[in-house]
């Protein structure tokens, strides 16, 4: 397909969009959503492979960061102590609940390290118990010390198997880490609430859950609620990782967190970096928390990228699991690796497969017209038989 003809079918994409209603007029002049015709090109790809926000930071956070440049000379201290306050009052908590990192990454790495540090020291064995496929830096990060590490397969809804994970643990003789995406990447499924915290208040002792909520911003179902409910009750055995990457847009400023009983985040902060917030991320994180319209802004056009996607899948009739964050997890046909190599060939990154879920591949929701312009040439992708 030749820019002409993409440039043609993307604008008869757009003008069914507006005719669908998708993105009415009035709502995307308030919100100063208005999707316009784009061209991926080798200098200005679409990048839908790594669950980033295309909308960008907050304007807000981004004149934060400029006005603290004169004083970055200095060490961060002030703006990472000022994050920790705001941050436990966003959720009536105390500081002490609170633990910073260099993205959620990190926090998921400490606790992991913290847990199994002290398993040794008491001399008690301990597993690692996830769902799959889930983000796997639970278990990368559990691999190095050498303890099982315990995978199981999702239903054929692509929801987690809360029964088998459950027999896991309650199989094996001593401590168990229990990781659960929620949202789950890569499926963009939610665990409900109910069956969360029905696990976390009758678990053993020995059970530590880490329940990592990277995309409960995007949420709508009322299913969900965040477990960090369970904090605020007052219970010891979970850790909560949030970020700012994904709904804030600072992925490349690196700042995460947690969020647990003061107890588990003093054995946390043993195992984080010392310094680990730079004044840009902390400040711009500061600024992103303020900024509650941004935030509407996210959810909206993710919203309506979804929709977007959804509607040309469905034109398609290609399966896709139902999303609850900024990615959509559907089928192609044929090679998930060779739909990749013809995607980047159009200048378009997609995401790659993640077994044992064999022909589904992660699309990232970019902007709405960056989804115009993907549905276009996925629908060119149909005439040629390529999906």
């Amino acid at each position: 397909m030749d820019r002409r003809t993409l440039l043609k079918s993307s604008g008869l994409l757009l003008g069914g969009l507006t005719l669908g209603g998708f993105i009415p007029s009035a709502q995307a002049k308030s919100a100063k959503i208005s999707p316009q015709i784009l061209i991926p090109s080798k200098q200005q790809p679409l990048l839908l492979n790594f669950n980033e926000n295309s909308l960008g930071m907050s304007p807000k956070a981004h004149q934060a960061i400029i006005e603290a440049l004169p004083t970055a000379f200095r060490y961060p201290d002030a703006a990472r102590e000022q994050l920790i306050a705001d941050l436990a009052a966003e959720y009536q908590l105390k500081t002490e609940n609170i633990t910073l990192g260099n993205g959620s990454s990190e926090t998921i790495q400490a606790v992991i390290q913290a847990v199994i540090r002290q398993a040794e020291q008491d001399n008690t064995p301990i597993q690692l118990v996830v769902p799959d496929p889930t983000f796997n830096y639970a278990e990368r990060y559990a691999k190095p010390f050498g303890i099982p590490i315990e995978k199981v397969v999702l239903t054929t809804e692509m929801t987690f198997d809360l029964p088998a994970m459950q027999q896991k643990v309650a199989d094996f003789k001593g401590r168990s880490i229990v990781y659960l995406c929620n949202p789950n990447n890569p499926t963009a499924t939610i665990t409900p609430a109910n069956f969360i915290e029905a696990w976390v208040k009758n678990a053993a002792a020995e059970t530590l859950f880490i329940i990592d909520e990277a995309y409960a911003e995007f949420v709508s179902d009322p299913a969900f609620r965040s477990a960090i409910e369970l904090v605020q009750s007052g219970h010891k055995n979970l850790l909560v990782t949030r970020t700012f990457s994904k709904i804030y847009a600072l992925a490349g400023l690196r700042i995460g967190y947690g969020i647990a009983h003061p107890e588990l985040i003093a054995a946390v902060e043993n195992f984080v970096s010392l310094d680990n917030t730079n004044t840009a991320g902390a400040v711009a994180a500061l600024a992103s928390l303020q900024d509650k319209p941004f935030v509407q802004y996210s959810r909206q056009s993710t919203d309506q990228a979804r929709k977007i996607v959804t509607t040309a899948l469905d034109e398609l009739k290609l399966p896709y699991v139902p999303s609850q964050a900024n990615f959509v997890f559907h089928q192609v046909t044929g090679e998930v690796k060779t739909y990749q190599s013809r995607m980047k060939q159009y200048h378009v990154l997609v995401g790659r497969e993640f077994p044992p879920a064999l022909g589904w591949s992660r699309l990232t929701l970019g902007t709405p017209e960056e989804m115009v312009a993907f549905v276009a040439l996925l629908k060119m992708f149909r005439i040629q038989g390529w999906v």
